[in-house]
């Protein structure tokens, strides 16, 4: 037996997730979040130095410094495998355990 005020299969979802979202914005006018909370996750905020990642992932703009490292580091010569491979074995990796080279 089959009622007419029966939602169909995923209305009700559909309903519960407007819902869900409307109050979402009405929370966010009525709560504002401080523009501290908003600092990138990747740096805590007193750190200073911009990361690479947080220019590609976060669509943070670039800064002045880190722009003058990266051309920095395209002038950079090459290192050698020979130290590279040392540069790897001084390196403690995780642990910072020289014995463990990662």
């Amino acid at each position: 037996m089959s009622n007419s005020d029966t939602p169909k299969d995923g209305d009700f979802v559909h309903w519960i997730e407007e819902k869900s979202e409307a109050l979402k914005f009405e929370l966010g006018e009525k709560f504002p979040v401080p523009p501290t909370v908003l600092v990138s996750s990747s740096v805590h905020p007193e750190t200073s130095g911009q990361k690479l990642e947080e220019v590609l992932l976060e669509h943070e703009a670039p800064t002045q410094d880190l722009l003058e490292e990266l051309a920095a580091l395209e002038e950079a010569p090459s290192l050698s495998d020979e130290e590279l491979t040392e540069q790897a074995l001084a390196a403690g990796g995780a642990d910072n355990d020289p014995g463990t080279p990662e």
